[in-house]
């Protein structure tokens, strides 16, 4: 497998070249063969357990693999630190797929970096476990996500609270361009790294903007990085994702989801529902995630507002609008989200009513989010489901009957537009925290991997599904997640 490594073009401003440091037994936990095949990854190598556990463990590099940690800044809930960077994590490179797109490869546990803040460089097992089965599972529900190639322990022992087992994980990402990137440069007044990153960016992933010159150049940047952040919100809002820490330097300029730290699936409806250990005001919880998503996009337009327009206040102005139209195109992109999930093929503004309607009864009720509109879904061929769905949702289910009515739509065409939009099962905490407890336990993946089956194929019921489509019994009321730094 030979790798390049666009960053280094940047300047070395922008990274720290450094090599993973070695593990002492590594050893092969969880395998991704069918991201692996989509990457051209010699089959013969696929083969070699050891020597995979070596290079995906930083034991044994690639040839011309130039690793590097990354620079950027970020915004930690809502305070910035001009200085993070990849303080556990070293990018061994990119390298393309078989459909011409380039991907990077990036080690996370693999050691400690200039940026390590004193941290020991390393991951804990469950963490590690945690980031491969969360970003598959988000990857087969249809979410842009980074995806995690492999798992590999270490042999060696972390400190997190108590002493706990290690691993390296490697992910395949888009990129790993951040908003925090930006703001890194920017706050040391460094114009000209802005815009050479500024045409990176748009190198990888907007070419289409490359015609665009001039101040626009930079508008037209910003807009599509909002959009982007538009789409992936209105997916994590549709399958009930909290992504428990939406810092800057967590906020991907592909319009990926990545650092799956402290996050957590709903089960219960509840906007307000959270669980990460170190959000202690609720700034992330999950109906403020849009709201974050705008937050966090106002600091990208901080960062390019001197390129956007040499006057500051036209260029605040500029910025300002197009915010402005964010909130505005969001709105319209989650009522249209939500209007998918209960079959409307087209949403108009009166359906607003009828799905908060929905929303606030879900609340209410305290039903499960998820089981919820899988049944609204199969209502539609079930007789017996229909008679359990309209006890559930009481005098809203009948309007929604007559609202389908009215749209005049086939009803196979409604049922499976609901079918591609609410999965029948996603990766519920409760059995999350099973499959982490049992690969520190036994040091075997099998319930890994048998969990990771099932989550594959979401939007469909296989011979295993049940096991895992359960709410948890205390609906997660003293549910926690961690940072795992």
């Amino acid at each position: 497998m030979i790798l390049t490594n666009s960053y280094l073009s940047l300047g070395d401003e922008f990274y720290q070249q450094i090599e993973p440091t070695p593990v002492a037994a590594p050893n092969l936990l969880l395998w991704n063969h069918e991201l692996a095949d989509q990457l051209a990854i010699d089959p013969a190598l696929q083969q070699d357990r050891v020597a995979l556990s070596q290079y995906f463990s930083g034991n044994r590099l690639f040839p011309d693999s130039t690793p590097v940690a990354l620079a950027y800044a970020g915004h930690q809930f809502g305070q910035f630190n001009p200085r993070l960077g990849d303080g556990r994590a070293h990018l061994l490179g990119e390298l393309t797929d078989r459909t011409n797109h380039r991907f990077d490869i990036q080690l996370k546990g693999s050691g400690p970096t200039r940026f390590s803040r004193s941290g020991d460089g390393r991951c804990a097992m469950g963490p590690a476990v945690r980031e491969f089965i969360m970003s598959e599972a988000m990857h087969a529900l249809g979410i842009p996500t980074a995806r995690s190639l492999a798992v590999v322990t270490t042999g060696e022992m972390v400190f997190r609270e108590e002493m706990r087992p290690g691993a390296v994980v490697t992910r395949i990402a888009a990129s790993h361009l951040r908003v925090g990137t930006f703001e890194y440069f920017a706050s040391q007044g460094n114009l000209d790294a802005v815009e050479r990153l500024c045409g990176y960016a748009v190198e990888r992933h907007y070419p289409e903007l490359k015609q665009e010159t001039g101040e626009g150049f930079y508008t037209a940047f910003l807009q599509a990085v909002c959009r982007k952040q538009i789409e992936l919100i209105c997916h994590w809002l549709r399958v009930g994702f909290i992504h428990g820490v939406m810092n800057t330097d967590n906020t991907s300029i592909s319009g990926e989801t990545i650092d799956y730290g402290p996050c957590a699936m709903m089960s219960s409806y509840n906007p307000d529902a959270m669980f990460s250990s170190i959000d202690h005001s609720g700034r992330y919880r999950f109906i403020q995630q849009p709201q974050i998503c705008q937050w966090n996009m106002a600091r990208l337009a901080e960062s390019l507002l001197p390129l956007i327009h040499e006057d500051s206040k036209t260029a605040v102005s500029i910025a300002e609008e197009l915010l402005k139209e964010m909130a505005n195109e969001f709105h319209q992109q989650y009522f249209a989200m939500l209007g998918k999930k209960i079959g409307l093929t087209e949403t108009k503004p009166a359906d607003e009513t009828l799905i908060n309607d929905l929303l606030k009864h879900l609340r209410l009720n305290k039903l499960d989010y998820t089981q919820t509109f899988h049944r609204l879904t199969e209502s539609l061929h079930s007789s017996e489901i229909d008679t359990q769905i309209s006890t559930d949702l009481g005098d809203w289910y009948p309007r929604w009957k007559i609202r389908l009515d009215e749209q005049g739509e086939n009803k196979e065409t409604v049922y499976q537009q609901m079918r591609s939009q609410n999965p029948v099962v996603i990766p519920r905490n409760h059995h999350m925290e099973a499959v982490i407890r049992s690969c520190i336990e036994t040091g075997s993946a099998d319930d890994a991997e048998a969990f990771l089956a099932v989550l594959k194929s979401p939007y469909r019921e296989t011979a295993t599904t049940a096991q895992y489509q359960d709410a948890p019994a205390d609906n997660d009321r003293d549910y926690q997640t961690f940072c795992g730094t």
